[in-house]
């Protein structure tokens, strides 16, 4: 059963990685997914392309980031991930990604946290901004992790976005969500600025996210 557990989740991370490179959130080998799998972690290995991941380009580690058996090396954002899945057990799937509108908010330092569309407040409510650390390190680990104590999508300065959410279809979705909202923000502003949705507007969206989740 725990073998075909992980054939499952292995391609659930080949589909969506699929996905990412189709629709050019994953340039190249940038990004990296990961899944929990029991007690372990599949995530991809070091250099591979999530556009075009095969099985063997799955690896697994375990919470603390060691590498579980033979195969490729893990992906060095491995740390990051960890350090999220120990801080938040509600979160089975994580996606990092380069997609080009929300790592121009990366880049600028500048937080998605205008109340301008309706799926931005419901899903997010604010993507922060972690601030920079070299990709890779422990340091960068820590900032990421820190800001999901109260949300589940973080943009990374300087570098991308990280998203976490109970499955993979739904880290999907909000990777998805995000760059959307941003783009959004981005075409609003050149257009002049948006306009923001109105205090009662915002409460009543909360209202609805909450009875949603009940």
């Amino acid at each position: 059963m725990k073998k075909d557990n992980n054939i499952e989740k292995k391609q659930s991370i080949i589909k969506y990685g699929k996905q990412l490179g189709i629709k050019n959130m994953s340039p190249a080998t940038s990004g990296n997914i990961s899944v929990r799998c029991d007690e372990k972690i599949l995530i991809t290995a070091s250099e591979t392309a999530l556009g075009d991941l095969c099985e063997d380009d799955i690896v697994e580690i375990d919470i603390n980031a060691n590498k579980i058996g033979e195969g490729k090396k893990p992906s060095s954002e491995k740390n990051m991930h960890c350090a999220i899945y120990k801080l938040r057990p509600d979160i089975n799937a994580i996606i990092h990604c380069h997609s080009p509108y929300v790592s121009a908010f990366a880049v600028c330092h500048e937080p998605i946290n205008k109340p301008i569309i309706s799926e931005n407040v419901f899903y997010f409510g604010e993507i922060p901004v972690a601030p920079y650390a070299l990709p890779g390190s422990e340091q960068l680990a820590k900032n990421a992790s820190a800001l999901f104590e109260k949300h589940n999508a973080v943009l990374l300065a300087n570098h991308g976005i990280i998203i976490g959410a109970k499955d993979l279809k739904n880290a999907f979705y909000l990777c998805e969500t995000a760059e959307t909202v941003a783009q959004i923000f981005i075409n609003a502003k050149i257009l002049g600025g948006a306009k923001e949705l109105s205090p009662k507007d915002i409460e009543e969206i909360y209202n609805l996210r909450d009875s949603v989740k009940k």
